[in-house]
C-alpha cells in the first residue's frame, strides 16, 4: 500500500508534499487524479469526500474572484430573511455544457476510484439536490454499485428565495423549496463474482459498513446539525463539514475498523481529521494551496473537539 510518492512522477504545476500529521495521518498537495494515479491498483479500503460541484466553482479563476470579493459564479444575494449568507456555488448557473462537464468529470473520476478501492470498498461522497442525479449516473456508469443515499438532515441558506427584483409582487411564493437536506452517495466496488460478503470481508475487510458504536445499524438518516462555532474558528473554510457529521461517516467505512481511507478532495481535513479522532489511517489530497495548509493546521485541534448530539429544535 503505497505511502510514498516519487515526486519526479509529476510534471504540472503542483507537486507532492507530504506531511505525517499524525503516524496515521498523511495529505497531500497535489491533483488527485496525479496523485490517485501512484496508488496501486486494490490499495483503499474506502473514500469519504465532498468534491467540488460543479467543478467550475472551483477553478483558479472563480476561487480568485471570490478570494477578492469580485462574485462570479460564488455570487449569491447579501442577506435572507435578515440572515447573511455564506458564499456558496451557484449550481442552477450551470448550463448544458457545465453539467456535461460535470458528467464526464465523475465518470472519469469514478472509473479512477473503482481501480484503486479494494473489491467490495465504499465510496462516500457529498452531493446536493440540484446535482446528485448526474453525479451518481455517472458514477454508476463508471462501474461502481449504487448501494443507497445517506440523508442529512440540516437547514441551509439554500432555496426559498422569492423570485428575483419580484420580491414584492410575488411575496407568497418561493421558487425552490428552502433546503433542508444533504444527499450523499453510498457506492461499492463490485464484489467479485460468487464471493459472499462474509468472505469480501475476510479476504478484503470490505464489503460492508460498520455498526455504530453502541452495535446499532448505520442509518442512511443523519441527524447532526449544523458546523459548530468552535469547529469554523478552527478552520475557516467555506464548506467545513461538522465533525458530528464525519465522524460518523467515516466510522462507517470501515467495518472492520481497520483500513486505508482516503480523501481526494481534502478542503477543509474534516474527513482526516474524523479519521484521526476514530484511530483509522488515512490520506488526503488537496490541490488547493490555501486549502492544502489550512487543512495541515486543522486535522489535529478538529479531531480533538467533543461533539454533542443536537436537539431536533436546531433544525425546524
Amino acid at each position: 500500500m503505497p505511502l510514498t510518492y516519487n515526486q519526479a512522477d509529476f510534471t504540472d504545476e503542483f507537486f507532492q508534499l507530504f506531511v505525517n500529521a499524525s503516524p496515521k495521518i498523511n495529505i497531500s498537495y497535489g491533483d488527485c487524479f496525479r496523485v490517485l494515479n501512484t496508488f496501486s491498483d486494490n490499495s483503499i479500503h474506502a473514500i469519504v469526500t465532498d468534491p467540488p460541484y460543479g467543478v467550475k466553482e472551483y477553478k483558479a479563476v472563480e476561487l480568485e474572484k471570490k478570494r477578492n470579493g469580485k462574485g462570479g459564479i460564488w455570487r449569491l444575494p447579501p442577506s435572507f430573511d435578515g440572515h447573511t449568507r455564506s458564499p456558496l456555488p451557484r449550481f442552477t448557473a450551470l448550463n448544458n455544457k457545465d453539467r456535461q462537464e460535470l458528467s464526464s468529470f465523475f465518470m472519469d473520476l469514478g472509473k479512477l476510484l473503482l481501480s484503486k478501492l479494494l473489491p467490495g470498498g465504499h465510496l462516500i461522497i457529498a452531493s446536493n439536490s440540484f446535482l446528485s442525479q448526474i453525479v451518481y449516473s455517472a458514477l454508476i456508469t463508471s462501474g461502481l454499485e449504487f448501494r443507497s443515499e445517506i440523508i442529512r438532515l440540516v437547514q441551509t441558506l439554500r432555496g426559498g428565495d422569492r423570485p428575483k427584483n419580484a420580491e414584492q409582487e410575488f411575496p407568497d411564493v418561493c421558487t425552490i423549496p428552502r433546503g433542508s437536506y444533504e444527499p450523499w452517495g453510498l457506492f461499492r466496488k463490485p464484489i467479485p463474482e460468487k464471493m459472499t460478503v462474509a468472505e469480501c470481508l475476510r479476504n478484503y475487510q470490505t464489503g460492508a459498513l460498520r455498526r455504530t458504536a453502541d452495535k446499532k445499524p448505520f442509518s442512511d438518516v443523519l441527524f447532526t446539525g449544523k458546523t459548530s462555532k468552535r469547529e469554523r474558528e478552527v478552520c475557516n473554510h467555506p464548506n467545513i463539514k461538522p465533525q458530528n457529521l464525519m465522524r460518523k461517516l467515516v466510522y462507517a467505512a470501515l467495518p472492520l475498523g481497520k483500513g486505508l481511507i482516503v480523501d481526494p478532495f481534502m478542503g477543509s481535513g474534516s474527513t482526516l481529521a474524523a479519521a484521526l479522532h476514530c484511530g483509522y489511517e488515512a490520506i488526503g489530497i488537496e490541490r488547493d494551496q490555501i486549502f492544502y495548509h489550512l487543512a495541515k493546521e486543522s486535522i489535529i485541534p478538529l479531531s480533538k473537539i467533543k461533539i454533542s448530539v443536537p436537539e431536533q429544535k436546531e433544525l425546524f
